[in-house]
Protein backbone atom coordinates (compact mmCIF):
# COMPACT_ATOMS: atom_id res chain seq x y z
CA UNK A 1 0.00 0.00 0.00
CA UNK A 2 2.81 2.49 0.80
CA UNK A 3 4.44 1.60 -2.37
CA UNK A 4 1.18 2.84 -4.23
CA UNK A 5 1.06 6.06 -2.22
CA UNK A 6 4.52 6.82 -3.19
CA UNK A 7 3.84 5.91 -6.93
CA UNK A 8 0.68 8.09 -7.34
CA UNK A 9 2.66 10.86 -5.28
CA UNK A 10 5.11 10.48 -7.57
CA UNK A 11 2.67 10.67 -11.03
CA UNK A 12 1.15 13.60 -9.18
CA UNK A 13 4.57 15.40 -8.80
CA UNK A 14 5.65 14.75 -12.42
CA UNK A 15 1.55 15.81 -13.37
CA UNK A 16 2.62 18.88 -11.72
CA UNK A 17 5.23 19.41 -12.95
CA UNK A 18 4.64 19.17 -16.61
CA UNK A 19 1.79 21.05 -16.15
CA UNK A 20 3.91 24.51 -14.80
CA UNK A 21 6.64 23.42 -18.04
CA UNK A 22 3.35 23.51 -20.27
CA UNK A 23 2.01 26.90 -18.73
CA UNK A 24 5.42 28.66 -18.97
CA UNK A 25 6.40 27.44 -22.64
CA UNK A 26 2.26 29.16 -23.18
CA UNK A 27 2.86 32.17 -21.87
CA UNK A 28 6.27 32.24 -22.68
CA UNK A 29 6.27 34.68 -25.79
CA UNK A 30 7.43 38.72 -24.67
CA UNK A 31 5.05 41.01 -26.09
CA UNK A 32 6.17 44.14 -27.46
CA UNK A 33 4.03 46.66 -28.25
CA UNK A 34 4.20 49.24 -31.23
CA UNK A 35 1.57 52.26 -31.01
CA UNK A 36 -0.24 54.36 -33.65
CA UNK A 37 -0.46 57.92 -34.55
CA UNK A 38 0.04 60.46 -32.29
CA UNK A 39 -2.71 62.45 -33.66
CA UNK A 40 -2.11 65.46 -30.82
CA UNK A 41 1.76 65.03 -31.77
CA UNK A 42 0.67 66.18 -35.26
CA UNK A 43 -2.00 68.85 -33.97
CA UNK A 44 0.68 70.53 -31.56
CA UNK A 45 4.11 70.30 -32.40
CA UNK A 46 7.18 70.06 -30.60
CA UNK A 47 8.10 69.95 -27.99
CA UNK A 48 6.65 66.15 -27.46
CA UNK A 49 7.34 63.74 -25.01
CA UNK A 50 7.30 60.67 -26.52
CA UNK A 51 7.67 57.87 -23.86
CA UNK A 52 4.82 59.30 -21.95
CA UNK A 53 2.44 59.58 -25.04
CA UNK A 54 3.54 55.95 -25.57
CA UNK A 55 2.91 55.31 -22.26
CA UNK A 56 -0.79 56.69 -22.42
CA UNK A 57 -1.32 55.30 -25.82
CA UNK A 58 -1.70 51.88 -24.25
CA UNK A 59 -2.76 52.50 -20.98
CA UNK A 60 -5.88 51.06 -20.65
CA UNK A 61 -5.15 47.45 -21.25
CA UNK A 62 -2.28 46.37 -22.86
CA UNK A 63 0.44 48.42 -21.05
CA UNK A 64 0.37 45.85 -18.13
CA UNK A 65 0.55 42.62 -20.36
CA UNK A 66 2.90 44.09 -22.30
CA UNK A 67 7.30 43.65 -21.91
CA UNK A 68 8.39 46.49 -23.77
CA UNK A 69 7.01 49.73 -25.73
CA UNK A 70 8.69 51.19 -29.18
CA UNK A 71 7.30 54.47 -28.93
CA UNK A 72 8.36 56.72 -31.95
CA UNK A 73 7.19 60.31 -33.14
CA UNK A 74 4.43 61.31 -35.43
CA UNK A 75 6.17 64.10 -36.41
CA UNK A 76 9.38 62.01 -37.96
CA UNK A 77 9.30 59.41 -40.91
CA UNK A 78 9.29 55.99 -40.93
CA UNK A 79 12.79 55.43 -42.85
CA UNK A 80 14.24 58.52 -41.07
CA UNK A 81 14.52 59.35 -37.38
CA UNK A 82 11.72 56.94 -36.58
CA UNK A 83 13.75 53.94 -37.90
CA UNK A 84 17.31 55.34 -36.44
CA UNK A 85 16.86 57.00 -33.67
CA UNK A 86 13.63 54.88 -32.23
CA UNK A 87 13.29 51.49 -33.59
CA UNK A 88 17.00 50.83 -33.89
CA UNK A 89 18.56 51.60 -30.41
CA UNK A 90 15.31 49.43 -28.59
CA UNK A 91 16.30 46.37 -31.07
CA UNK A 92 19.65 46.99 -29.89
CA UNK A 93 18.41 46.90 -26.29
CA UNK A 94 16.03 43.49 -26.61
CA UNK A 95 18.90 41.71 -28.28
CA UNK A 96 21.71 42.38 -25.50
CA UNK A 97 18.88 41.29 -23.34
CA UNK A 98 17.61 38.17 -24.97
CA UNK A 99 13.83 39.56 -24.76
CA UNK A 100 12.69 37.56 -27.85
CA UNK A 101 14.93 34.20 -27.04
CA UNK A 102 11.19 32.73 -25.95
CA UNK A 103 9.60 34.51 -29.03
CA UNK A 104 8.37 37.43 -29.16
CA UNK A 105 4.81 39.02 -30.29
CA UNK A 106 4.40 42.58 -31.83
CA UNK A 107 1.28 43.88 -30.68
CA UNK A 108 0.53 46.88 -33.57
CA UNK A 109 -2.14 49.14 -33.77
CA UNK A 110 -2.79 51.85 -37.21
CA UNK A 111 0.32 52.89 -37.70
CA UNK A 112 2.23 50.73 -35.94
CA UNK A 113 1.76 48.16 -38.13
CA UNK A 114 3.55 49.82 -41.02
CA UNK A 115 6.62 50.80 -38.41
CA UNK A 116 6.73 46.82 -37.72
CA UNK A 117 6.45 45.99 -41.40
CA UNK A 118 9.75 47.91 -42.07
CA UNK A 119 11.48 46.61 -38.17
CA UNK A 120 10.66 42.95 -39.33
CA UNK A 121 12.21 43.68 -43.21
CA UNK A 122 15.24 44.94 -41.86
CA UNK A 123 15.81 43.92 -38.09
CA UNK A 124 18.27 40.76 -39.01
CA UNK A 125 20.50 42.36 -40.82
CA UNK A 126 20.87 45.72 -39.08
CA UNK A 127 21.74 43.20 -35.64
CA UNK A 128 24.08 40.88 -37.60
CA UNK A 129 25.80 43.61 -39.19
CA UNK A 130 26.13 45.12 -35.41
CA UNK A 131 27.85 42.19 -34.29
CA UNK A 132 24.31 41.09 -32.46
CA UNK A 133 21.42 38.26 -32.74
CA UNK A 134 18.83 39.01 -34.83
CA UNK A 135 15.20 39.19 -32.54
CA UNK A 136 12.97 35.84 -32.51
CA UNK A 137 9.99 37.63 -33.65
CA UNK A 138 6.80 34.72 -34.22
CA UNK A 139 3.98 36.82 -34.74
CA UNK A 140 2.91 40.22 -34.66
CA UNK A 141 -1.18 40.79 -34.10
CA UNK A 142 -2.06 44.08 -36.08
CA UNK A 143 -4.92 45.38 -34.77
CA UNK A 144 -7.04 48.15 -37.20
CA UNK A 145 -4.04 48.30 -39.02
CA UNK A 146 -2.87 50.85 -41.11
CA UNK A 147 0.08 49.10 -43.33
CA UNK A 148 -1.99 50.06 -46.41
CA UNK A 149 -2.41 53.53 -45.40
CA UNK A 150 -5.31 55.35 -44.82
CA UNK A 151 -7.27 57.80 -47.33
CA UNK A 152 -7.31 60.34 -44.73
CA UNK A 153 -3.61 60.57 -44.35
CA UNK A 154 -3.83 61.54 -48.25
CA UNK A 155 -6.70 63.84 -47.79
CA UNK A 156 -4.66 65.81 -44.41
CA UNK A 157 -1.43 66.31 -46.28
CA UNK A 158 -3.45 68.11 -49.47
CA UNK A 159 -5.28 69.96 -46.74
CA UNK A 160 -1.81 71.23 -45.03
CA UNK A 161 -0.61 71.82 -48.73
CA UNK A 162 -3.46 73.77 -49.96
CA UNK A 163 -4.16 71.77 -52.41
CA UNK A 164 -8.17 70.21 -51.63
CA UNK A 165 -9.69 73.00 -52.37
CA UNK A 166 -12.47 74.36 -50.09
CA UNK A 167 -14.52 71.45 -48.85
CA UNK A 168 -15.98 72.42 -45.52
CA UNK A 169 -17.44 68.83 -45.36
CA UNK A 170 -13.36 67.16 -45.71
CA UNK A 171 -11.79 69.75 -43.69
CA UNK A 172 -14.24 69.06 -40.98
CA UNK A 173 -13.48 65.14 -41.17
CA UNK A 174 -9.81 65.86 -41.14
CA UNK A 175 -10.42 67.74 -37.87
CA UNK A 176 -12.24 65.17 -36.60
CA UNK A 177 -9.81 62.50 -37.19
CA UNK A 178 -7.08 64.94 -35.93
CA UNK A 179 -8.53 66.60 -33.03
CA UNK A 180 -7.28 69.81 -34.49
CA UNK A 181 -5.33 71.26 -36.97
CA UNK A 182 -1.76 70.76 -38.38
CA UNK A 183 0.83 72.45 -36.70
CA UNK A 184 4.27 72.40 -38.71
CA UNK A 185 5.54 69.17 -39.82
CA UNK A 186 3.38 66.53 -41.76
CA UNK A 187 6.11 63.68 -40.43
CA UNK A 188 3.97 59.87 -40.33
CA UNK A 189 1.24 61.01 -42.49
CA UNK A 190 3.53 61.33 -45.35
CA UNK A 191 4.32 58.05 -44.89
CA UNK A 192 0.37 57.19 -44.45
CA UNK A 193 -0.82 58.43 -47.92
CA UNK A 194 -2.21 54.99 -49.31
CA UNK A 195 0.82 54.82 -52.49
CA UNK A 196 3.48 55.65 -50.01
CA UNK A 197 2.53 53.53 -47.64
CA UNK A 198 2.05 50.27 -49.57
CA UNK A 199 5.85 51.59 -51.23
CA UNK A 200 7.56 50.66 -47.83
CA UNK A 201 8.73 47.21 -47.48
CA UNK A 202 6.07 46.02 -49.63
CA UNK A 203 7.68 42.33 -50.34
CA UNK A 204 9.82 41.89 -46.78
CA UNK A 205 11.88 38.86 -46.53
CA UNK A 206 10.93 37.87 -43.03
CA UNK A 207 8.18 35.19 -43.13
CA UNK A 208 6.85 36.13 -39.94
CA UNK A 209 2.97 36.04 -39.96
CA UNK A 210 0.90 38.84 -39.84
CA UNK A 211 -2.46 38.56 -38.22
CA UNK A 212 -4.91 40.90 -38.56
CA UNK A 213 -7.57 42.10 -36.46
CA UNK A 214 -10.42 43.92 -38.23
CA UNK A 215 -12.63 46.80 -37.16
CA UNK A 216 -15.55 48.30 -38.48
CA UNK A 217 -17.55 50.66 -36.11
CA UNK A 218 -18.36 54.00 -36.34
CA UNK A 219 -16.51 57.22 -34.75
CA UNK A 220 -16.65 61.00 -35.48
CA UNK A 221 -20.72 60.87 -36.53
CA UNK A 222 -19.87 58.83 -38.88
CA UNK A 223 -17.96 62.27 -41.03
CA UNK A 224 -14.42 60.28 -41.84
CA UNK A 225 -16.55 56.83 -43.33
CA UNK A 226 -17.38 59.31 -46.31
CA UNK A 227 -14.06 59.26 -47.96
CA UNK A 228 -12.77 55.94 -46.76
CA UNK A 229 -13.09 53.21 -49.00
CA UNK A 230 -15.30 50.13 -48.49
CA UNK A 231 -16.02 49.08 -45.02
CA UNK A 232 -13.89 50.86 -42.61
CA UNK A 233 -13.59 51.51 -38.56
CA UNK A 234 -13.48 55.50 -39.02
CA UNK A 235 -9.79 55.50 -39.38
CA UNK A 236 -8.76 53.06 -42.09
CA UNK A 237 -10.25 50.86 -44.29
CA UNK A 238 -10.25 47.04 -44.86
CA UNK A 239 -7.97 46.84 -47.84
CA UNK A 240 -5.64 47.70 -45.20
CA UNK A 241 -6.67 46.96 -42.07
CA UNK A 242 -7.34 43.18 -43.81
CA UNK A 243 -3.85 43.31 -45.00
CA UNK A 244 -5.14 43.00 -49.14
CA UNK A 245 -2.53 43.75 -51.64
CA UNK A 246 -4.51 46.26 -52.89
CA UNK A 247 -6.79 49.14 -51.97
CA UNK A 248 -10.43 48.67 -53.13
CA UNK A 249 -13.57 49.14 -51.75
CA UNK A 250 -13.42 45.54 -50.04
CA UNK A 251 -16.21 45.18 -47.30
CA UNK A 252 -14.86 42.35 -45.40
CA UNK A 253 -11.18 39.86 -44.86
CA UNK A 254 -13.55 37.21 -45.74
CA UNK A 255 -15.32 35.38 -48.83
CA UNK A 256 -17.77 33.60 -47.10
CA UNK A 257 -18.28 35.75 -43.69
CA UNK A 258 -19.58 39.84 -42.84
CA UNK A 259 -17.44 41.85 -40.68
CA UNK A 260 -21.03 41.29 -38.94
CA UNK A 261 -20.57 37.17 -38.51
CA UNK A 262 -23.39 36.41 -41.22
CA UNK A 263 -22.39 33.43 -43.44
CA UNK A 264 -22.73 34.51 -46.59
CA UNK A 265 -20.83 34.75 -49.87
CA UNK A 266 -19.16 38.11 -49.74
CA UNK A 267 -19.01 39.75 -53.51
CA UNK A 268 -16.84 42.68 -52.22
CA UNK A 269 -14.48 40.22 -50.16
CA UNK A 270 -10.46 41.08 -50.32
CA UNK A 271 -9.48 38.76 -52.53
CA UNK A 272 -5.58 38.66 -52.57
CA UNK A 273 -3.54 39.62 -49.38
CA UNK A 274 0.22 40.89 -49.04
CA UNK A 275 2.69 38.35 -47.88
CA UNK A 276 1.96 36.38 -44.62
CA UNK A 277 -0.77 38.35 -43.76
CA UNK A 278 -3.48 36.44 -42.20
CA UNK A 279 -7.18 37.93 -41.48
CA UNK A 280 -8.00 36.75 -37.78
CA UNK A 281 -11.24 38.22 -36.13
CA UNK A 282 -13.87 40.65 -37.38
CA UNK A 283 -15.93 42.91 -35.52
CA UNK A 284 -18.63 45.61 -37.11
CA UNK A 285 -19.07 46.22 -32.79
CA UNK A 286 -15.56 47.99 -32.54
CA UNK A 287 -14.38 51.06 -33.90
CA UNK A 288 -10.57 52.20 -34.22
CA UNK A 289 -9.76 53.06 -31.16
CA UNK A 290 -12.00 50.47 -28.89
CA UNK A 291 -10.30 47.91 -30.37
CA UNK A 292 -7.11 48.30 -27.91
CA UNK A 293 -9.09 48.82 -25.21
CA UNK A 294 -10.92 46.17 -22.60
CA UNK A 295 -14.51 46.76 -22.86
CA UNK A 296 -16.94 43.91 -24.81
CA UNK A 297 -18.32 46.13 -27.57
CA UNK A 298 -20.38 42.82 -28.95
CA UNK A 299 -19.88 39.84 -30.20
CA UNK A 300 -16.85 38.60 -32.43
CA UNK A 301 -16.66 36.66 -35.75
CA UNK A 302 -13.75 35.11 -37.28
CA UNK A 303 -12.26 34.72 -40.59
CA UNK A 304 -9.87 32.76 -39.99
CA UNK A 305 -9.99 30.05 -36.69
CA UNK A 306 -6.21 29.13 -36.53
CA UNK A 307 -2.88 30.38 -37.28
CA UNK A 308 0.38 28.93 -37.17
CA UNK A 309 3.19 30.96 -36.12
CA UNK A 310 6.65 31.02 -37.07
CA UNK A 311 7.95 28.32 -34.26
CA UNK A 312 4.75 25.77 -35.47
CA UNK A 313 2.97 26.62 -32.31
CA UNK A 314 -0.84 28.07 -33.19
CA UNK A 315 -2.88 30.96 -32.42
CA UNK A 316 -6.48 28.77 -32.00
CA UNK A 317 -9.81 30.95 -31.62
CA UNK A 318 -13.09 28.41 -30.97
CA UNK A 319 -16.48 29.74 -32.68
CA UNK A 320 -20.66 28.80 -32.38
CA UNK A 321 -23.07 29.45 -35.20
CA UNK A 322 -25.98 30.60 -33.96
CA UNK A 323 -29.35 31.02 -36.40
CA UNK A 324 -31.76 33.96 -36.27
CA UNK A 325 -34.73 34.55 -37.55
CA UNK A 326 -36.99 31.89 -39.95
CA UNK A 327 -38.22 30.63 -43.36
CA UNK A 328 -37.00 33.22 -45.59
CA UNK A 329 -35.62 35.81 -43.10
CA UNK A 330 -33.70 32.95 -41.65
CA UNK A 331 -29.63 34.04 -40.96
CA UNK A 332 -26.61 32.07 -39.58
CA UNK A 333 -23.99 34.11 -37.88
CA UNK A 334 -20.78 32.76 -36.88
CA UNK A 335 -19.17 34.17 -33.79
CA UNK A 336 -16.29 33.49 -31.32
CA UNK A 337 -16.38 32.01 -28.34
CA UNK A 338 -16.96 34.50 -25.26
CA UNK A 339 -16.48 37.57 -27.80
CA UNK A 340 -20.22 38.81 -26.44
CA UNK A 341 -18.70 39.33 -22.65
CA UNK A 342 -14.83 40.09 -23.52
CA UNK A 343 -13.41 42.84 -25.30
CA UNK A 344 -11.34 41.69 -28.73
CA UNK A 345 -7.65 42.75 -27.11
CA UNK A 346 -8.99 40.52 -24.33
CA UNK A 347 -9.90 37.87 -26.96
CA UNK A 348 -6.11 38.26 -28.38
CA UNK A 349 -4.43 38.11 -25.55
CA UNK A 350 -6.27 34.98 -24.26
CA UNK A 351 -4.80 33.05 -26.97
CA UNK A 352 -1.46 34.45 -26.90
CA UNK A 353 -1.61 31.68 -23.90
Amino acid sequence: MQHKIKYFLRLSWLFLLSSVAFNTFASGYKVVLIHGLQTSQITSGYPIDVPADGASYWSEFWAQHADVRIDWPALERIEGKIASDYVWPKLKQMSQQGTCQPGCILVTHSTGDLVARYLLDNQANWLENAGMTPLNIVATFDIAGAGGGSELADLAVSVAQGTAGLNPLLEAAITAWLGGSIEGRLGVLNDLKVNNARQIAALPEARTPRLRFVADGTLFLGATKLFLKGTDDSVVATHSACGASRADNFGSCSASIATSGKLASQSDAVNGFMPHHYPMLMSDKYDHFSVINDRAEGKVTAALTSRQLLDGNAVNFNTYDEETGAWFWKSTYRYVENSANNSLSRLMLNAMR
